[in-house]
């Protein structure tokens, strides 16, 4: 893919910083090893609390990624000043992460290789950005220690959150080739929830051990355990809830209206398709979970349609089972934006919201290319097939989106089913 050298480049770069930090910390030895220590004990904990984290989540250690900051924006310890600088926050923080995730590695959970070379680079620039200014002195003469001070350490954090969210954004892209802006989009809005306690608990925790000293880590490591334990239970449940949705869109497949997988192949091509026409966040769940129940409405027929294949069906026939797909999923509990789309996915394209367009798209896309029903050529019959009819049924847009999507042969993640 084009855009790899982009993730080529992260990972030189982390893996130069890396080097750096720890070639000085061999060379010269440790600075003040009771910190090192103190904050080294504090990572491990946070990469160990892996454990039970909830798949996907943005930030699955962040009572490490708060310790890793603390570290890299820590001044002064009780009072006294600290010298450890920018390389030794690199090595102890690598170091550290790679204690920590021993256990995972050993059951084959280790972390991913984008996180840790984003963790890198991201602590890396807050070190850069606070250590050198800090031992100078630059910062105590401008700013002294009070709120600007602090003011000044919140708006580090902003930047350095922003950093990553760059970052993460920037390979992803690079990866599966979908538009940058509404990933970055995704990013951000991410950084509002667990992102945000992240960078609060690392700002308090560097003022607090400025003036407590070291006793003050376990004091403040408290209320991020606790917000990390909320959103993993916040996670776990909207896990359970995408599963149950998982689970209902398949009644068609086991009462033999619908070919097997039909409901989970049109849910990831078309997160696939949105993706690459920009929507994102609740936009992108709604059109996932359209997509997923998008054929419900055939467990009101009493004759099966021959492989489920709606796509051959008239445009009356369509258009009722549409609704009476509707009519299920509003008795779901599912957001009603969902009905909507089951509701409009048999209506002329120019009169369907554009996650209707797609789930209309991709169904006619996979009928067409399996089954009784399907289209000779394959994948390029069935593409062509779409085009003939973009004049009313399916906006040329949305498969011309589609043609690029398959080209690539990546598919956006499914639900677990």
């Amino acid at each position: 893919m084009p855009g790899r050298w982009v993730v080529r480049a992260v990972y030189a770069a982390a893996a130069a910083l890396t080097a750096a930090g720890l070639a000085r910390t061999l060379w010269h030895g440790v600075d003040q090893p009771g910190n090192v220590l103190a904050f080294g004990a504090l990572i491990v904990v946070g990469e160990l609390a892996r454990w039970g984290a909830v798949a996907g989540e943005r930030e699955p250690a962040p009572l490490g990624a708060a310790g890793a900051l603390a570290y890299a924006l820590l001044g002064e310890c009780a009072g006294r000043a600290t010298s450890h600088g920018v390389l030794q926050v690199v090595a102890v923080v690598v170091a550290a992460a790679l204690v920590g995730a021993v256990p995972h590695v050993a059951r084959g959970r280790g972390p991913a290789l984008d996180h840790v070379a984003r963790r890198v680079l991201t602590v890396g620039f807050a070190a850069v950005c606070f250590q050198p200014l800090y031992t100078s002195g630059e910062l105590e003469r401008r700013l002294g220690h009070g709120a600007y001070y602090v003011l000044f350490l919140l708006v580090l954090l902003v930047l350095t959150a922003l950093c990553d969210a760059v970052l993460a954004a920037a390979m992803l892209h690079a990866r599966t080739g979908f538009p940058y802006g509404p990933l970055l989009r995704d990013e951000l809005r991410a950084l509002l929830g667990i992102g945000s306690a992240v960078c609060a608990t690392g700002a308090v925790i560097a003022l607090a051990v400025a003036v407590a000293g070291l006793w003050a880590l376990p004091v403040f490591c408290v209320p991020l355990l606790l917000t990390q334990l909320s959103f993993r239970r916040y996670a776990a449940v909207r896990t359970t809830y995408r599963q149950t949705i998982a689970s209902l869109a398949r009644a068609t497949e086991i009462a033999g209206y619908t070919q097997p997988g039909h409901a989970r192949r049109v849910a990831a091509l078309s997160t696939a398709v949105g993706r690459e026409l920009g929507l994102s966040g609740t936009d992108l769940t709604v059109l996932e979970y359209a997509a997923l129940m998008h054929d419900i409405g055939q467990l009101s027929l009493v004759d099966p349609v021959p492989d489920g294949a709606t796509a051959h069906l008239p445009a009356a026939d369509q258009r009722r089972i549409a609704l009476l797909g509707g009519a299920v999923v509003r008795q779901t509990g599912v957001p009603a934006a969902v009905a909507v789309v089951v509701e409009r996915q048999a209506d002329p394209y120019r009169e369907q919201p554009l996650p209707a367009r797609i789930v209309r798209t991709v169904n006619a896309y996979d009928d067409l290319t399996g089954g009784s029903g399907s289209t000779a050529g394959g994948a390029l019959g069935a593409l062509e097939e779409l085009r003939l009819g973009t004049g009313r049924d399916y906006q040329p847009e949305v498969v011309e989106s589609l043609a690029r999507v398959l080209a690539r042969g990546g598919l956006a993640p499914v639900l677990p089913g």
